[in-house]
């Protein structure tokens, strides 16, 4: 029996491994990076809430993952020094890593996860198809990248080693191909510690689906029903849900068949997932990989089974045996994953203070609700810092319900409730999106995103009026702090004037950037604001505001943070977050015309352009790495390299000019 268990993983799945533990007794221990916890005493706390949660925790130094989570050798001491017997590895890092798996169970631990053989074998995708083709798998045709001709297109350039979208590049064009060879390389020697890529057809308008595996060491696997995993974006899921809406029994068996064939083909023991592409006929059917460990999905699976896969991993570990067949499953689930980005800026992926994190109405959380609800596995807390080391992802919002319409309207409902604040996050798009009529319609594939386009799905929940709505209900919560921090006649309504004379004004930057003008006067007659006909003021205070618009009353909860600048409103209208401008800039806040700012801290990789170069609007002058992907930075319009304050190999901060565009004519 297990007595105590490391996670060797931090944020949300180890939070839900301990979770599990807590439910048998297991004692558990976590380990942290300087970036997840004090460095040293003495210094601010502020740390994970994964390693707060945890029995006991053991530091890594430093931050980045390659001196932390991916040093196996660390973490295999940090277990012994405290006292674990058994190591989980999660997901990500060095959970199908199969040395690490060796290395577990070579220092007398128990590892909770596959056979190092199993992993081995599906460790390269490359080798694991040819694997699979043999057992009688279908798959995709291996294409090399040197052999690619036009006849071949589009393609897919994928990494062998890893996952999550990472090292994967779509080509249409033979010019497109050197490029996105060595941008996958590099992004996968990155991620993963390993360069090797390949080639496959590009199967277009085609699904994502996966089947969940359970199988002990005495012969026995479930195959779990199937999840469609379809809407993605950067080829990283975004919703996954269960049962598939294009799959009907006929289908699931075949895939079911296909999945444990691959399982017993490896020796498969412990929690694994086969992912298949569907073709867009609907019953075409390849072997994609093995996902040797727990997906990010795997709530959706346990909500409609009734299971805990954790559980069930950890006593398979101990040598358990699983009955002869899993339960029956009941009604859908659908997953989110609320990220830390901006869809509509490239899916550039957001760090810094997440001021509140609430969301109302979750009735469980790192379990499946008692009945059909929502639940909430989070690797976040209000208050939390958002870091630039890790993946971005700051939750994930899951619905169970009869129905698969029952269960988006549920989900959409939390999501457009719930309080984020700090960070620009995707929440408006997975809100939107689950009540879109292709996707509502089960007709969602790989090109969900693209084929609905962003200007719809990207778009705020709140639309121009709410903005301006929000942005009066912010003054006036001002107004009331303001009065209830005067130290004299605090009683006086806010503004008075023995006179009347001019209405009051505040200044916001709004959620697109542009300015939001407040004016208003509140006296005998009530309020009235420049605008707002029709509004008349109900209450106010600091938090809260109540405004009837033409006879209907809506709410306006109002967060400022502690600086003042950043005011954050939630109605029923639509979350706004607005910046409180001051009356008179300061210059030394000022930058010049043209600059090209850091959108977030990271390495430069390359840089494209050199000082005087004439760019095109659009063009791409330099590569960021950061959160283990590259993004690039492109020039805002046409014009003249003025300055050029970079190099590769550079590390620079959010706001740091990266270069300066002087407006002119692209003469290329």
């Amino acid at each position: 029996m297990i007595d105590r268990l490391l996670v060797a993983n931090r944020g949300e799945i180890a939070r839900r491994v301990f979770r599990t533990c807590r439910d048998l007794g297991v004692g558990t221990v976590a380990v942290f990076s300087d970036a997840d916890g004090a460095a040293a005493p003495g210094e601010p706390a502020g740390a994970s809430p994964h390693v707060r949660e945890a029995d006991v925790a053991v530091r890594l130094p430093g931050a980045a993952p390659a001196d932390t989570y991916l040093r196996g050798d660390l973490i295999i001491a940090a277990a012994r020094s405290a006292g674990a017997d058994a190591v989980h590895p999660g997901y990500g890092f060095l959970s199908e890593n199969a040395a690490f798996a060796r290395a577990v169970a070579g220092a007398g631990l128990v590892w909770v996860g596959p056979p190092p053989e199993a992993i081995e074998a599906m460790g390269s995708k490359i080798e694991a198809k040819k694997l699979m083709a043999a057992a009688g798998v279908p798959v995709l045709p291996e294409l090399d990248p040197g052999a690619v001709t036009e006849a071949d297109l589009p393609i897919l350039v994928k990494a062998s080693a890893g996952g999550g979208g990472r090292g994967m590049r779509v080509v249409r064009t033979l010019a497109e191909l050197p490029e996105a060879v060595a941008g996958a390389r590099r992004e996968a020697q990155s991620a993963f510690g390993d360069p090797a890529v390949f080639c496959e057809p590009l199967l277009e308008g085609a699904r994502h689906v996966e089947v969940q595996l359970l199988a002990d060491a005495h012969g026995t696997v479930w195959a779990l029903g199937e999840r469609d995993c379809s809407v993605q974006r950067r080829h990283q899921k975004i919703i996954e849900e269960a049962p598939s809406p294009a799959v009907d029994a006929g289908l699931r068996a075949e895939l079911s068949r296909a999945a444990v064939e691959a399982a017993r083909a490896i020796g498969y023991v412990g929690a694994g997932t086969v992912e298949f592409m569907l073709a867009g006929d609907g019953r075409r059917f390849f072997f994609l990989e093995v996902n040797t460990r727990l997906q990010v999905e795997h709530p959706v699976t346990e909500c409609v089974y009734g299971l805990d896969l954790v559980r069930l991993q950890i006593e398979i570990a101990e040598g358990a045996r699983l009955p002869a067949g899993p339960p029956e499953p009941r009604g859908h689930a659908i997953e989110v994953r609320l990220y830390a980005e901006d869809p509509a800026a490239g899916w550039r992926p957001g760090s810094g203070t997440l001021h509140t994190f609430e969301v109302p109405g979750v009735d469980a959380e790192f379990g499946v609700p008692a009945g059909y609800g929502l639940r909430l596995d989070s690797g976040v807390e209000s208050g939390g810092e958002v870091g630039v080391h890790y993946d971005p992802m700051l939750a994930k919002l899951i619905a169970w319900g009869p129905t698969r319409p029952a269960a988006a309207r549920r989900l959409r409902a939390a999501l457009a409730g719930a309080r984020v604040h700090g960070v620009t996050t995707n929440r408006d798009l997975l809100a939107r999106t689950l009540a879109e009529p292709v996707f509502l319609g089960g007709g969602a594939t790989t090109g969900y995103l693209d084929q609905v386009g962003l200007d719809e799905l990207a778009r705020p929940l709140a639309d121009e009026g709410a903005v301006r709505l929000s942005a009066l209900a912010a003054a006036l919560a001002g107004a009331a702090a303001d009065r209830a921090a005067a130290p004299v006649l605090g009683g006086l309504p806010a503004g008075w004037r023995n006179v009347p004379s001019q209405p009051r004004r505040r200044s916001y930057e709004g959620p697109g950037g542009e300015a939001v003008e407040v004016a208003y006067r509140t006296g005998r007659g009530g309020l009235r604001a420049e605008g707002h006909e029709g509004v008349r003021l109900v209450a106010a205070s600091p938090d809260q505001v109540t405004l009837d618009v033409d006879g209907v009353r809506y709410g306006f909860d109002v967060r400022t943070v502690p600086d003042g600048a950043a005011v954050y409103v939630d109605s029923p209208l639509g979350p706004v977050a607005l910046r409180a401008l001051p009356r008179f800039a300061d210059p030394g806040d000022l930058v010049a015309p043209g600059s090209l700012l850091a959108p977030m801290p990271g390495t430069v990789v390359r840089v494209e352009t050199e000082p005087g170069a004439a760019v095109a609007e659009g063009q791409t002058l330099l590569v960021l790495e950061a959160m283990k992907m590259e993004h690039r930075i492109a020039a805002p319009a046409a014009g003249t390299v003025a300055e050029l304050n970079v190099a590769a190999g550079r590390q620079v901060e959010a706001g740091a000019v990266l270069a300066v565009i002087s407006e002119g004519t692209d003469h290329r």
